[in-house]
């Protein structure tokens, strides 16, 4: 059973255990299209989120902690046992995920800045065991490398595949080294597959290309703050900044090539052409924006909602809303904006046992927001 099945499996419990003894008054707001309302607040800075099948919520705070919201978003508490972490710049905890199988082994996956020697720190995956306010056996799973200096793009998402044998994670370029992203011996601008113990599946595509990281599942990314898996084809989506433009939408494919750097519709900060806009060999976005929007967290829309069902949902860090795909196959025909009315940056987005959307605000008094369509 994968993470999205297990939250859907829930839904008959969230049900009887969502609604507090005595109700508290949560500020909302009613839009054409969809109601919003406050879930919880008091999160500095979320980064990632994550349903437990019981309802409750884990987040990830960048600054290095990781907190479990209550059913009803009233009460948090802090889980101890997560790795130390990196926190400057970009740096910090960045996303969470629970293993396919939390029911019977209660494992959440974490991935971090991790610090290395000197001044230098890579992108890392670690998980523990989730019991009661505690991951306990915490082990650090993958580790980028080379570790290198620098604060910026790290990634990172995680999903898991449909099937719940693969965990995908996106790498950034870590900014200053992206001369490195169309190197097959760095994971610099890259996708990874790997089991969920960490180890490497051997159909990956560069198993047995000398040289190669063979975790690597696609590479030529620029940097990937948001991944998602298709809830029918199966295929790992991803979304990832440009530079000054050139934002994009991809689909992570076995062993392809996205372009970055010798391929972008972006430009150089200030002006100035990067490569070229398209090339041979080297994969098309499905979408691309200019100017940027800064996308973060997504999610495709498979809940008991049909009004929604089968949308592509994507955060717009810059621009502060939260983008409501529509899709013909792999073709965006539609883009709305929806939460406009907060005026804050959306950093995460996923789906509650619930069938609402739950909304994750990048700020240092961060508040989780839940959405469903109006008049669901």
């Amino acid at each position: 059973m994968n993470r999205r099945d297990a939250l859907l499996s829930g839904l008959a419990l969230t049900a009887l255990i969502s609604t507090p003894a005595c109700a508290q008054t949560k500020p909302s707001t009613s839009v054409e299209g969809y109601d919003a309302t406050v879930f919880a607040e008091g999160i500095e800075q979320p980064w990632g989120m994550a349903f437990l099948p019981d309802g409750r919520l884990l987040v990830t705070e960048k600054a290095g902690t990781l907190k479990l919201i209550s059913a009803d978003g009233n009460s948090a508490q802090v889980i101890t046992g997560t790795p130390e972490v990196v926190d400057y710049g970009q740096a910090g905890l960045l996303d969470v995920a629970i293993d396919p199988k939390f029911s019977e082994n209660g494992l959440v996956y974490l991935s971090f800045s991790e610090a290395g020697e000197g001044d230098t720190a890579g992108t890392a995956i670690a998980r523990g065991k989730l019991e009661g306010t505690a991951l306990t056996g915490t082990k650090v799973i993958w580790q980028q490398s080379p570790k290198v200096e620098g604060p910026n793009h790290w990634g990172s998402r995680l999903a898991f595949s449909k099937d719940g044998q693969y965990l995908f994670a996106t790498l950034g370029e870590r900014a200053s080294y992206r001369d490195k992203v169309q190197d097959l011996g760095t994971t610099f601008g890259k996708t990874i597959r790997i089991k969920p113990d960490g180890s490497i599946p051997q159909d990956n595509p560069f198993v047995k290309t000398a040289g190669a990281k063979p975790e690597i599942w696609s590479y030529g990314h620029r940097n990937m703050q948001g991944g998602t898996i298709h809830p029918v084809t199966g295929e790992f989506w991803t979304n990832e900044h440009g530079p000054q433009g050139g934002d994009e939408i991809n689909i992570a494919r076995a062993g392809k090539n996205y372009g970055w750097p010798l391929v972008t519709y972006g430009e150089e900060y200030g002006g100035g052409r990067i490569g070229v806009k398209q090339k041979a060999g080297m994969e098309e976005p499905l979408h691309y924006w200019v100017p940027s929007i800064a996308p973060s967290g997504m999610w495709f829309y498979d809940g008991p909602h049909a009004v929604w069902q089968g949308k592509l949902f994507i955060g717009s860090l810059k621009f502060k809303y939260l983008d409501m795909i529509t899709l013909d196959g792999e073709k965006v025909v539609k883009e709305e904006k929806l939460l406009t009315e907060f005026r804050e940056r959306i950093r995460d987005v996923v789906m509650g046992p619930d069938g609402a959307l739950y909304v994750a605000f990048d700020n240092a008094d961060g508040r989780i927001v839940r959405i469903v369509p109006k008049g669901a």
